[in-house]
């Protein structure tokens, strides 16, 4: 018989997440508690948003906290950048195909 430990993550008496370590669970529970308080500061803000899209948003800026503080900062975040570059290269690739296309045209 094996025994496993397993760290549960709990909000309002509802299980969030299942995690082997302790670590992991600490940051995710950490990063849930910035998702309250963003929710919760968002609330205040002069926009109407319905409590799920406010929810969603603190969400995915409290799971994104370090490209977010990178842009508050004034910086463009990596992974931004690396998007950034491929957006730019998509849009030139229709200029590339015309112009090897005028080039076996002469």
């Amino acid at each position: 018989m094996a025994v496993e430990i397993k760290f549960v993550v709990v909000r309002q008496g509802e299980e969030k997440m299942t995690f082997t370590t302790k670590k992991e669970a600490d940051a995710y529970d950490k990063m849930l508690d910035l998702a309250d308080n963003l929710s919760e500061w968002l609330s205040q803000a002069p926009l109407t948003l319905e409590e799920q899209q406010r929810e969603a948003l603190s969400f995915f800026l409290a799971e994104n906290k370090e490209a977010l503080g990178q842009i508050l900062r004034g910086t463009i975040p990596a992974a931004s950048v690396d998007g950034l570059a491929k957006v730019k290269s998509e849009k030139n690739e229709p200029e590339k195909k015309a112009k090897s296309e005028e080039d076996q045209a002469a």
